[in-house]
């Protein structure tokens, strides 16, 4: 580069001040100066990061194009895109080798390329519309070594410290090239799927369409701290089941679905849902509805509290292997657990299908000595206290085990 060619410090040449300061240098005219100017290449495309890899989509196919047009599209972006990251990851120092695959399969080797530079190994591939380059390392693979470590789940997260900065780096500066020499290219940052470590992140993330999201706005009108207004919630959605008032960042409690106690904080409130964070892992978060969230009391609330439902679920179920072990006694606890009083007990038979209701009215069987039983009382939401309607009819346990025999 000659000396009248110097680089600006703080000015891209890509910026449109460009012009004017080779023009304002000595030795250059006009002319020369706009020869200087680097001219963008007009795709349209996105770059996205995921688990160590980096994928870059065009929306530049579609149906209408004819083979040869597809031929000639595929070949261009090949040539254009394909290429420059190879150019880009041999400048960062990795060895772009043919697939290792690719006595194996001929047909597709010419569109995948092997790469490794040290500890880091990578794939490249394009197909159609698309290219992808996943990286990954044999060092450390806890679930997955095999393969050199490609089919491991968490990537980035058994990545030894520096092999993980040479990723980042390389994707970067990747990402960045395409976008600076391409003048549709844009980034778009994978989707937040966690709320921790950032609740209010991950909400706006879930919450924000491509609308707000490129003007910088949010939905809904924000308080002080950042989470929707006292506006923006419904008056009932603010109380817990006990009456209480909730805020953002109150602490709550509810139960999993086994009955397990969940101590957090809450945000949001939205559609009278809100989202309760109860530990610092990714998926140590839920949803829950305003009217299952209640205070703790230490002495009396338990730390498992199994829904009626899911309790004669399970004792169901135990009643079922005990009986088809033979083990009798097992089975009279399990029965006097599930029907306290000595009474008529029946299945609800589905006339349409010939399918007997499971336990708790979940699900249909066949086989009587899998469906649920249920008294008198819990015939009503069916049979509305007869025996028989239009589409179900009650049957009795030893009338249905006679008929079985």
């Amino acid at each position: 580069m000659s000396a009248a060619l110097k680089p600006v410090q703080g000015l891209s040449l890509t910026d449109p001040r460009c012009a004017e300061v080779l023009e304002a240098l000595p030795g250059l005219s006009p002319v020369s100066a706009a020869q200087h100017t680097p001219q963008l290449i007009a795709r349209t495309g996105t770059v996205h990061f995921h688990d160590a890899s980096l994928a870059v989509w065009e929306e530049g196919l579609n149906s209408h194009m004819t083979m040869k047009q597809r031929d000639a599209w595929e070949t261009q972006f090949k040539r254009d895109v394909f290429a420059r990251i190879i150019q880009s990851l041999n400048r960062l120092g990795w060895t772009v080798a043919p697939w290792h695959d690719a006595d194996k399969y001929p047909a597709i080797a010419r569109s995948h390329r092997t790469c490794h530079k040290g500890d880091l190994k990578g794939d490249l591939s394009i197909s159609g519309r698309h290219i992808e380059f996943k990286m990954f390392q044999s060092v450390n693979c806890p679930t997955r070594p095999d393969h050199e470590g490609r089919y491991e789940s968490n990537k980035e997260a058994c990545m030894p410290y520096l092999v993980r900065l040479e990723m980042q780096r390389t994707r970067n500066r990747i990402r960045d090239y395409l976008c600076n020499v391409f003048e549709g290219y844009e980034f778009r940052p994978a989707k937040i799927a966690s709320a921790n470590p950032d609740p209010l992140a991950y909400f706006n993330d879930s919450w924000d369409g491509e609308y707000e999201k490129k003007r910088g706005t949010h939905r809904f009108k924000r308080g002080a701290d950042g989470w929707p207004d006292h506006s923006e919630v419904r008056e009932r959605a603010r109380t817990d089941r006990d009456g209480v008032q909730m805020d953002h960042g109150d602490v709550r409690c509810a139960r999993d679905r086994k009955g397990r106690l969940l101590r957090g904080r809450v945000y949001g409130g939205i559609n009278e849902q809100w989202m309760l964070v109860y530990g610092p892992g990714p998926s140590d978060f839920t949803h829950v509805y305003h009217n299952q969230l209640f205070t703790y009391r230490p002495g009396e609330t338990p730390a498992k509290d199994l829904p009626e439902s899911e309790r004669r679920k399970k004792l169901q179920r135990l009643l079922e292997q005990a009986t088809k072990a033979l083990n009798f006694e097992r089975a009279a606890v399990l029965r006097d657990l599930l029907f306290p009083k000595a009474e008529a007990l029946y299945l609800i038979q589905c006339l349409k299908d010939d399918l007997y209701f499971g336990s708790n009215y979940s699900g249909y069987t066949h086989d009587t000595a899998h469906a649920g039983k249920y008294t008198r009382e819990q015939l009503k939401p069916y049979l509305k206290g007869g025996l028989e309607t239009r589409d179900h009819r009650a049957v009795l346990v030893r009338e249905a085990a006679g008929s079985a025999a």
